[in-house]
């Protein structure tokens, strides 16, 4: 089973993933900031991590340069959730080291169809 890590603090943001993630047969783990989220993504090794870049703590950003500079994690795919929409937000996210990015409110469908694009490519 696929095991998406979900690193963000708004509880209702969290809830909302988690349980439509979990309806489509994926396992869930939660962090609620960036440390959190580093720390869990090295003791678990999900599939794929969606991350919020506007975290306490270790933003977004920080959390995946860590991620994508240690050896243990920088493989996994991160996925960018921002409310941050403009261009130079998504820039900024994929020279952090995310694989991709993805505007909130999320669109579950669209978010859906990055998850499975950068699974495939994980692993092939």
């Amino acid at each position: 089973m696929t095991k998406v890590l979900i690193v963000e603090d708004n509880e209702m943001n969290r809830d909302m993933l988690s349980r439509r993630l979990a309806k489509k047969g994926y396992t869930v783990s939660i962090a609620t900031d960036g440390q959190m989220g580093v720390e869990m993504a090295r003791s678990e090794l999900p599939d794929l991590i969606l991350l919020d870049m506007s975290l306490p703590e270790v933003d977004g950003w920080e959390a995946a340069k860590r991620l994508k500079t240690d050896g243990i994690t920088k493989s996994i795919p991160i996925i960018a959730l921002t409310a941050h929409a403009m261009v130079q937000d998504r820039d900024r996210a994929l020279a952090a080291g995310c694989d991709d990015y993805d505007t909130k409110p999320v669109e579950f469908v669209r978010l859906l169809g990055k998850m499975t694009a950068l699974l495939g490519r994980s692993s092939s």
